[in-house]
């Protein structure tokens, strides 16, 4: 009443082969969504390797961690301040360059100025590289106008 032994296992190992296109069909469909979970990525990178599917990059600009920073008055313009950080990618996964926001405040912490600065402008040209690997970093330099006397404390952000 059984059939032959090979036929017995053709339907589930058919199920099961359906059952698996479907699950990686699903992964592919939602790579990017899944990619942006920390859990997800390495397996749905693991499948692109194999596949060759491309992936967004990782963003996570909390990941930044400002290592130095310093302000001084720019050593050949009047009015105008030079700015130098360090920053490294925390991450797990290399990122984007991140957009850095500048804002310089008063003695009440009061905004004087914010200015978002994309990669070009804080490392003095096009960067050598679309990311920033996981534990790398970069020297960054910006030369704002000063926006008075009464600007005392500064502070990056992230994107």
């Amino acid at each position: 009443s059984h059939g032959p032994p090979g036929r017995r296992w053709a339907l589930p190992a058919a199920i099961a082969g359906l059952a698996l296109l479907l699950g990686l069909q699903w992964l592919l469909a939602d790579r990017d969504r899944l990619a942006a979970d920390p859990g997800w990525r390495p397996l749905v990178s693991g499948v692109c390797g194999v596949l060759r599917c491309s992936l967004p990059a990782w963003h996570e600009p909390a990941a930044f961690t400002l290592l130095e920073r310093d302000v001084r008055p720019h050593p050949e313009v009047a009015n105008v301040l030079r700015i130098t950080a360090s920053f490294r990618n925390d991450a797990a996964w290399p990122q984007d360059w991140p957009e850095v926001v500048l804002t310089l405040s008063d003695l009440d912490g009061r905004p004087l100025g914010v200015r978002a600065f994309a990669a070009s402008e804080y490392l003095g040209g096009a960067p050598a590289t679309p990311r920033v690997g996981s534990g790398e970093g970069a020297i960054i330099r910006m030369d704002v106008v000063e926006p008075g006397p009464g600007a005392v404390g500064f502070s990056f952000d992230f994107r």
